[in-house]
């Protein structure tokens, strides 16, 4: 039975006071759970989230790394900066990272390898547009996206990743693939992580990443291949990013 996993993409928001108040409100609601919970904050934040979450059963993530080691990349950030404030997550190839800054299926699975050698865990990113969607693209699209990440990475590799399948089309629009959409595009990522390696496609979370709130979310995570959600606008507040995690 695999574990759920709710992290929460706060992309660029958030402010010291913000923080302080919203890791305190998840802290003090969170109680005993049963899934994995995480937080994938802004780089700036990092240390004041490594103290805040220091000792609670919740994970720090962050939202993307350099596929560098180290070196002449002004204003990137490497995998080895991230485990210096006890990241454990990182987010890889968000739609908005395809979309705004040009990267590519290639540059994905590079950055996912890095993570990998690392000992970071990817939280792989991918997704169709509406368009793609409506023209019947979805299962290429997706397949291209993960078909490129799997063709870098070994067997093995695939217990320590998570993947998270987000289509674009519902990110901050409001618009939510229903129950059975969802679940039939997390099937096809598994039947293609099973094609790598059945055993460790068994133990893959696959997250859903489409504006998944405290009133959708039950009936989302009830699917036999979603694992959790990868929440973005809910995740700003503690109340709705705790009934996400206690419906889980």
């Amino acid at each position: 039975m695999r574990r759920k996993l709710v992290a929460g993409n706060w992309k660029m928001n958030g402010s010291l006071a913000a923080n302080a108040s919203l890791l305190a409100g998840i802290k003090s609601g969170l109680g005993t759970s049963n899934c994995d919970v995480a937080v994938c904050a802004p780089a700036p934040y990092f240390a004041q989230c490594q103290a805040e979450l220091t000792g609670s059963a919740i994970s720090l993530g962050a939202q993307d790394l350099s596929m560098h080691e180290s070196g002449a990349y002004t204003g990137e950030v490497s995998a080895a900066m991230l485990l210096d404030f006890g990241c454990r997550y990182v987010i890889i190839g968000h739609s908005e990272r395809r979309a705004y800054h040009g990267e590519t299926n290639d540059v994905v699975a590079k950055k996912t390898v890095r993570a990998l050698k690392s000992g970071l865990i990817p939280i792989v990113c991918v997704g169709e547009t509406l368009a793609q969607r409506e023209a019947g693209q979805t299962d290429r699209v997706v397949g291209e996206q993960i078909d490129a990440v799997l063709g870098s990475v070994n067997a093995g590799d695939l217990v320590s990743m998570v993947i998270a399948y987000e289509p674009v089309w519902a990110i901050g629009t409001g618009k939510t693939a229903t129950p059975q959409m969802a679940q039939d595009v997390h099937a096809v990522l598994r039947s293609k992580l099973a094609a790598k390696d059945v055993a460790g496609a068994s133990k893959v979370q696959i997250l859903y990443g489409g504006s998944m709130k405290p009133d959708n979310a039950k009936e989302l995570l009830m699917m036999p291949d979603i694992d959790g959600g990868l929440i973005g606008g809910a995740a700003l507040k503690a109340a709705d990013f705790l009934s996400i995690i206690h419906a889980a």
